[in-house]
């Protein structure tokens, strides 16, 4: 998971030291009545099955759970996918992009059902988090520093990535794994995994062609042009479709190994046999205009998909819910811009005003 290009440079929200010691004197003085504060019932989709206690490693300790947790808050940037899907709408969640209903994307909209879970955004406000009475704070992916998780452990308990993994960019399997633990949904979240490994199986089997070309997912934001990078989750939903990375690519510099921005001179590490441009908008009229996007192959011959907000979004939140609706709407538009005739127009791109 991360942030699209411009939220991504700029990194995570945090907490200043002023605002951190009148957390700490909240808890001390107010900590038993915020958590009497009323919060938003819940209805649960399916029972747990596993019995506590359960225990699982984190960078800064583990996480202990007497019993599979049933009121839980959501901070991570895109935690709330794995909590709907496994059957358990959070109390809270943690907005981070786009304007859904709740902070609830269209994939998982349906799974939301009538709850209203309360929308916390910007920094994380322990005062709210704990007049929402949780029994678990699910925070892996949601950039908190030390200092922050020591205090939310006041609270409840808080689940991080696991140990060694980086705060952003964790596969996604791994955090369900860990987060169907921590409900008591284990068999729930295998059989979620294997669902969506599956559906890529059978779209690598639908397209041999795929495999072994190359493929780009490239953005172009406030007048900067770059590429994601195998770390990243648009890189790796390519990957994950049989593409590699064109090898002018890897030699490219890439802080935090996410992403890289390009020259504006030289385009050409972009040219590959499909290239997906990645966008918060339906048009693209400065990608449109850029003068050295016309000297790429994958332009000339039509080879370029756009994916707009709402592909876009799932690609970048790479959930468990968010990429089986990413790859029903990419599917045929790599598959046009793959055919092997350069007239053959790929929709998305003729939207967006990019076909040559």
């Amino acid at each position: 998971m991360l942030a699209p290009p411009d939220q991504m440079r700029a990194g995570p929200p945090r907490a200043g030291v002023a605002r951190r010691a009148v957390l700490r004197a909240v808890l001390r003085g107010a900590g038993a009545a915020a958590l009497a504060l009323a919060a938003p019932a819940v209805a649960r989709a399916e029972t747990p099955t596993d019995a506590g206690p359960i225990r699982l490693p984190g960078p800064w300790g583990e996480t202990r759970l007497a019993r599979p947790a049933r009121r839980v808050v959501s901070l991570g940037y895109t935690s709330q996918d794995g909590l709907l899907a496994l059957g358990v709408v959070p109390v809270g969640l943690r907005h981070w992009f786009g304007d859904h209903p709740y902070g609830v994307w269209p994939w998982a909209q349906p799974l939301l059902g009538e709850a209203r879970p309360v929308l916390m955004r910007g920094e994380v406000s322990i005062e709210t988090v704990a007049g929402l009475a949780p029994d678990l704070i699910v925070a892996a992916g949601s950039g908190i520093g030390r200092a922050e998780h020591d205090l939310l452990t006041r609270v409840a308990p808080v689940l991080m990535q696991a140990p060694g993994r980086p705060v952003f960019g964790s596969p996604w399997p791994e955090d369900l794994r860990r987060l169907g633990l921590a409900l008591g949904r284990a068999a729930r979240a295998e059989a979620l995994i294997a669902q969506v490994e599956d559906a890529f199986a059978a779209l690598r089997a639908r397209r041999p062609d795929w495999r072994g070309r190359s493929a780009v997912a490239a953005w172009r934001n406030g007048g900067e042009t770059g590429a994601f990078m195998p770390a990243d989750s648009r890189a790796r939903f390519l990957a994950d479709l049989g593409f590699r990375a064109p090898e002018a690519l890897s030699r490219l510099p890439a802080p935090g190994g996410f992403y890289a921005t390009l020259s504006p001179e030289d385009l050409s590490p972009l040219d590959a046999d499909v290239l997906v441009w990645i966008s918060s908008f339906d048009r693209a009229p400065d990608l449109a205009a850029l003068p050295m996007r016309r000297t790429l192959v994958a332009h000339r011959e039509g080879r370029e998909v756009f994916a707009g907000p709402l592909v876009a979004g799932a690609l970048s939140f790479g959930s468990v819910l968010s990429l089986p609706y990413a790859l029903r709407a990419l599917e045929p538009e790599i598959a046009a811009a793959l055919d092997g005739r350069p007239g053959t127009p790929v929709p998305s791109a003729v939207r967006a005003g990019l076909a040559p």
